[in-house]
């Protein structure tokens, strides 16, 4: 089941940025469809004012991925790590987090729902690891601790 399909007639109306602004940052990301209809998600990490991030968050109605077990994400880093995201909750102030490296080639990630595991603020919490049930929010994050810039393309997004 496909969650999301990046391509030239891509509306980005469900997905917003969120960067370390909402604290006094100073990091700035972006999304745009390239010209090969990829998502292209980029920008710039800086380490003012205890900054640090920069995500892009897809929004949509509760969907019941109760018989899934794994995201399948076809994307092109440029060799930095980065963050997965699920909420099954737009209300939970956790996320359901997978860290990830890339490679600089295209590559198809899997990520197990039981290898996401809770975290808030970048505290990791005790509690369960992601269930699967259900999701209302996707996202991907960069914040590897260093200024840098970034890019990854997305192709698509999927349940399995």
């Amino acid at each position: 089941m496909t969650l999301y399909q990046f391509n030239s007639e891509s509306k980005l109306d469900s997905w917003a940025i969120l960067d370390d602004v909402v604290m006094g940052g100073r990091s700035d990301g972006h999304l745009k469809i390239n010209e090969d209809g990829h998502g292209e998600f980029y920008g710039q990490i800086s380490l003012e004012n205890n900054g640090g991030f920069s995500s892009v968050r897809h929004y949509f109605e509760t969907l019941d991925s109760s018989n899934f077990s794994t995201f399948s994400i076809r994307l092109k880093g440029d060799g930095k790590t980065y963050q997965f995201r699920v909420k099954n909750s737009r209300n939970n102030r956790h996320s359901y987090i997978y860290k990830f490296a890339t490679s600089g080639d295209w590559q198809t990630i899997k990520i197990l729902f039981k290898d996401m595991y809770a975290s808030f603020r970048g505290y990791r919490l005790d509690i369960p690891n992601f269930e699967g049930n259900k999701m209302e929010e996707i996202a991907f994050l960069i914040g590897n601790k260093k200024k840098e810039s970034f890019k990854l393309l997305v192709d698509y997004i999927s349940l399995e």
